[in-house]
């Protein structure tokens, strides 16, 4: 179950596909998710973007969630990104300043136009580098 930025909750069956390769059962998960998060990825990108608009019918505390997340998240998906480029001779978006904000770093790699999210998530998911503990990403 995954739920629309309106409240509204969907149903999805996932199909489970079967590497030869690895011997691995993997997950086919549509770019409209977010892997481990039961909202769209257009409801957290616009939760993300306008954090005092009142866009996604969610909790405070979902949304404090998601800020945090994408604090510590953001980071890593930057990195990941770039390795993503530099291994597979990407052309990326250089920046005449510093990244100012975490989601500026990202807007080098996938632009800044509206689905960022889901272009940040789809290849670092795709190539297995998706973190699913969260422990791992602590800032100490």
């Amino acid at each position: 179950m995954w739920y629309r930025s309106s409240g509204e909750r969907a149903k999805l069956i996932i199909r489970r596909l079967y590497c030869r390769s690895c011997a691995r059962i993997h997950h086919e998960l549509p770019d409209l998710l977010v892997p481990y998060k039961r909202y769209d990825a257009e409801s957290i990108e616009n939760a993300l973007v306008e954090p005092d608009a009142l866009v996604v019918a969610a909790d405070e505390s979902t949304l404090s969630r998601w800020l945090a997340w994408f604090r510590v998240w953001a980071a890593y998906a930057a990195a990941a990104l770039q390795a993503i480029s530099i291994q597979f001779q990407l052309p990326v978006q250089q920046a005449s300043v510093a990244p100012q904000s975490a989601l500026h770093a990202l807007g080098r790699y996938v632009g800044d136009a509206a689905g960022w999210l889901r272009r940040t998530v789809r290849p670092i998911a795709n190539l297995n580098l998706w973190v699913t503990d969260p422990f791992c990403l602590s800032v100490r």
